[in-house]
Parts: structure tokens; C-alpha cells; sequence
């Protein structure tokens, strides 16, 4: 089944909440190589202004994936997978995301296109805290590879 293109414009409710954890961020930063002590030090953060450690830039895809897969694991959107190769990510914030911040995800399908025999499906996942406060936009492209 090919990818449904009247999936472009469609709007998913927002996701359960995630919370951010100073552990998780102590991680994430780990990961990436980030020595920062802003990302893992909550005094260090305090003293630069911040509630708590505030997380990389890049985190915010760990929770920007999880709103992401609405659109993956909806049946009629006709997405396979095993066919998926991740195209291009952004984030756009509004401020860093801080340990403790509640958080949900709305996603956006904002565009549904053909293009060499391979669909390609641009996503915006508003992220915001639980009063509404925006916290960053992440815009991806995913290209659904067709049949060889």
C-alpha cells in the first residue's frame, strides 16, 4: 500500500506526557559527547540563569520520535517501516527543554509527496509544556523507499 497522500494536513492529538528527567538529560548528554556541566551540574545550571540542568538541543528528538510514531503505526497512513530512512531533522527552541518540564507533543503532517518512485513525509511535533508554554518545534522528513 503506498503512502496515503491525504495524510498531508492532518492533525494528531497531543501525546501523553513526558517528563524530563535531570537522569535522562545526565544520559542523553553522555551520549552525544556534550561536557557541558549545564547538561548534568544543577548548580552550575542555576548559576547561568536556568531552573535545573537544561538538556543538548538534540534532545528533543526523543520525545518528537515518540509523537512521530503516531503517524508510523497508523494503519491507513500505509507506512512501512522497514522501508524508512530518516531524511532530515530541525528543531526550532523557544527555550531549553529543563529537567522537570512536563511535556506533550502535537503532530503535524504538513507535507505528503512523491518524488523518484519514493514518498516522502514531512512532520512538525509542537512541543509544550503541560500549561501550553511552547518549548521547540521539530520539523522531520522521513523518505519511505519504494518497491525496487
Amino acid at each position: 500500500m503506498p503512502v496515503n497522500a491525504d495524510f498531508q494536513g492532518r492533525v494528531y492529538p497531543p501525546t501523553e506526557t513526558y517528563t524530563v528527567s535531570a537522569a535522562k538529560i545526565r544520559e542523553f548528554a553522555e551520549a552525544v559527547g556534550s561536557a557541558d556541566p549545564v547538561h548534568t551540574d544543577a548548580a552550575v545550571a542555576r548559576s547561568r540563569g536556568y531552573a535545573d540542568v537544561i538538556a543538548p538541543p538534540t534532545f528533543a528528538v526523543l520525545i518528537a520520535q515518540q509523537c512521530d510514531a503516531q503517524l508510523i503505526r497508523d494503519p491507513e497512513a500505509g507506512i512501512d517501516f522497514s522501508r524508512v530512512v530518516h531524511g532530515e531533522q530541525k528543531f526550532t527552541h523557544h527555550r531549553p527543554l529543563t529537567a522537570g518540564d512536563a511535556i506533550t507533543g502535537t503532530l503535524h503532517v504538513d507535507a505528503v509527496r512523491e518524488a523518484g518512485g519514493h514518498a516522502m513525509v514531512t512532520t512538525r511535533t509542537e512541543l509544550a509544556t503541560e500549561a501550553g508554554e511552547a518549548v521547540c518545534t521539530a520539523t522531520s522528513t522521513i523518505v519511505i523507499r519504494g518497491a525496487e
